[in-house]
C-alpha cells in the first residue's frame, strides 16, 4: 500500500462523519457530477462537499479535498469487495439503523413537515436516499471487521511499543475523567396515551371494516423502516422483538390483528402474518409520543429516592445502574460512559467534551453523585440522569502502568492498519478505479488512475 492512503484511524473518522444521520442537501448540475468510479460505485462531487460540511458542522477543521476523495474511494472499494465476497448485511438491521436515524431527524427538525421543507424532497424519497447511505455505511463497516476480525494484540507486544518510545518523546496525557450514569426515560402522559390510543382503536376500526392493513400502515405509521413496506417487519426470531411486542403478536392466529400494545417504542397495532417454526412474521402500525411533551416527574422521583440510597449506601451506584438505569448502552457496565472514539472508560476533561457534561462535572465533586438532571439521548428521547463522577485522571507523561488501555489501543490500531494496508494491496487489483482529471494531482493511492483488470 502506497503511503498516501489514509491510516486506519483517519479513515475511521472520515467514514464516521460520513455516515453521520442526515441526507445530501446539494442542488445545482455540477454537484452531481462523478468524480470517481470504483467497479460499480460512484462519487460525486456533493459527497465531497458534504463530508467537507459534515466538518464544518461539527465545529471541526476538514481535511484536504484530496484526502476526502480518497476515504470515499476507499468506501467504495470496501463495498465493490463486499459485492465480489458475498459480504451481505440484513435487511432487517439496515431497516433498524434507517429507523433510528429517520426518528432522530425528524426530531432535530421538530417535525416530518419540517424536515421535507428544509431538504426540498418528499419523505419517501428521503427514505430511499437513507436507505441507500445506510445500507452503504453498514456494508463498509462489516468488510472492516471481516478484515480486521482475527487482529489481536499481546502484552508483549504493548510493552515492546512503548518501550520502543524514547524518553523525551514520550506523550502528555491532558486530565481526563471517568464518569457513570443512570438514566430514566420520560413517561408518555395520560393525555397522550389516550390520545395515541384513541387513533390507533380508529384504525382499527377501518381494518375490521374492510380497509387494508398494509395501507392504513404506509399512510400512518411512524416506523418509517416498515411502513414502506406496508408494515410489515419481515420474519423475525423468538427473542428479537421487545418482548411486549412478541407476547402479543405469537397470541395471534395467523390474520388476526392485536389490541393496542404499549412498548418502548410507541403504542402499536399488530396483525401477525404466518408463523415459521422459531420465526414468525407480523406488521404494525406504530404510532409514537411527542417526545418534547413527555412526563419527567415521575423520573425525576425516582432517580432522587435512588440517589439518596446510593448516598446512604445501601445500595452500590454500580448495581443501581445495572438495575435500573434505561440507557441499554451502558446499564451492564455498571453506568459507565464509555469515549466513543476510543471505548475507554477515560475521556478527556476539556471543552471538547459536551458543553453541558462539562460544566456539570466542573461544579462537582469526585466520588460524588448529581442531583437529578434533564439530559435527551442521541435518538431525542427526553430523560433524566445521575452522574457520578467517579475519578479524575491528572494531566502526565504516559506511563504502561497508568495509561496501559490507551497504548493497547494503539498497537491494536496500528496492527489493524497494517491488515487493512495488506488487504487494499491486493483489493485495489481485483476492482476498477477511475478519479476525474480534475482530481489527478490527488494521487489516490499513489496514482491519479488506477485501472483494475
Amino acid at each position: 500500500m502506497k503511503s498516501s492512503l489514509l491510516s486506519f484511524c483517519t479513515l475511521t473518522a472520515l467514514l464516521a462523519l460520513v455516515a453521520s444521520p442526515g441526507f445530501s442537501q446539494g442542488k445545482g448540475v455540477s454537484l452531481n457530477k462523478i468524480i470517481a468510479k470504483v467497479d460499480n460505485y460512484f462519487v460525486l462531487k456533493s459527497d465531497l462537499e458534504q463530508t467537507r460540511q459534515s466538518y464544518a458542522q461539527q465545529n471541526q477543521k476538514a481535511p484536504a479535498d484530496c484526502q476526502i476523495l480518497e476515504s470515499l474511494v476507499v468506501q467504495k472499494v470496501l463495498l465493490a469487495k463486499a459485492e465480489i465476497d458475498s459480504v451481505t448485511v440484513d435487511d432487517k438491521l439496515i431497516d433498524n439503523q434507517m429507523d433510528s436515524r429517520m426518528s432522530y431527524m425528524i426530531q432535530q427538525f421538530g417535525s416530518e413537515k419540517n424536515l421535507v421543507e428544509a431538504y426540498g424532497k418528499s419523505i419517501e424519497a428521503l427514505k430511499s436516499e437513507l436507505r441507500s447511505e445506510v445500507k452503504e455505511q453498514m456494508l463498509g463497516q462489516r468488510m472492516q471487521t471481516k478484515i480486521t476480525d482475527e487482529v489481536k494484540i499481546s502484552p508483549n507486544d504493548v510493552r515492546k511499543f512503548f518501550n520502543a518510545i524514547p524518553t523525551d518523546s514520550l506523550p502528555y496525557i491532558p486530565a481526563e475523567v471517568e464518569i457513570g450514569h443512570i438514566v430514566r426515560l420520560a413517561k408518555v402522559t395520560k393525555e397522550q396515551r389516550d390520545e395515541l390510543r384513541k387513533r390507533l382503536l380508529g384504525l382499527k376500526e377501518r381494518v375490521e371494516k374492510g380497509e387494508d392493513f398494509s395501507k392504513l400502515a404506509t399512510e400512518f405509521s411512524e416506523d418509517v423502516g416498515s411502513a414502506q413496506k406496508g408494515g410489515s417487519l419481515g420474519f423475525a426470531k423468538r427473542g428479537q422483538m421487545v418482548p411486549e411486542f412478541e407476547g402479543a403478536a405469537l397470541k395471534l392466529k395467523p390474520g388476526e390483528m392485536s389490541d393496542i400494545v404499549e412498548s418502548e417504542f410507541g403504542l402499536h397495532l399488530i396483525q401477525l402474518i404466518e408463523v415459521r417454526g422459531a420465526e414468525y412474521h407480523a406488521k404494525h402500525i406504530l404510532l409514537r409520543p411527542d417526545y418534547n411533551r413527555l412526563d419527567l416527574t415521575e423520573p425525576r422521583r425516582f432517580l432522587d429516592s435512588l440517589r439518596t440510597m446510593i448516598v446512604a449506601d445501601s445500595i452500590k451506584f454500580e448495581k443501581a445502574a445495572k438495575d435500573f438505569s434505561e440507557d441499554k448502552a451502558t446499564a451492564d457496565a455498571g453506568g459507565v460512559i464509555r469515549d466513543p472514539q476510543t471505548n475507554s472508560s477515560l475521556m478527556p476533561h476539556d471543552q471538547n467534551m459536551d458543553y453541558t457534561l462539562y460544566m456539570t462535572l466542573d461544579t462537582m465533586a469526585v466520588g460524588t453523585i448529581s442531583r437529578p438532571l434533564d439530559y435527551r439521548l442521541e435518538d431525542g428521547k427526553s430523560a433524566v440522569r445521575l452522574l457520578y463522577y467517579k475519578r479524575k485522571v491528572a494531566p502526565h507523561t504516559a506511563s504502561l502502568k497508568d495509561d496501559y488501555e490507551k497504548i493497547a489501543n494503539i498497537v491494536l490500531v496500528n496492527k489493524k492498519n497494517k491488515a487493512i494496508d495488506e488487504w487494499f494491496k491486493k483489493a485495489v487489483s481485483d476492482v476498477y478505479i477511475n478519479v476525474d482529471p480534475e482530481y489527478e494531482s490527488c494521487r489516490i493511492f499513489g496514482t491519479s488512475k488506477t485501472e483494475g483488470p
